[in-house]
């Protein structure tokens, strides 16, 4: 994935993020554990889009 398109998403996804966390009306609570899920899935999607979660996979323990 070129790095302009890793770029472009991470700017549409917090933006996304912040709209929705500023004209959104919830608990703050539902908000910390939106922003968490959207925090784990955005680091996952990075590590899989730069090959480095691929590359995990394929090592074997025991």
């Amino acid at each position: 994935m070129p790095l302009i398109n890793l770029v472009v998403m991470l700017i549409v996804i917090g933006v996304g993020l912040y709209l929705i966390n500023q004209y959104i009306p919830m608990a703050s609570s539902i908000k910390t554990i939106l922003n968490v899920v959207v925090v784990v899935f955005v680091c996952l999607w990075i590590l899989q889009a730069t090959g480095v979660w691929g590359g995990l996979g394929s090592y074997r323990i025991g």
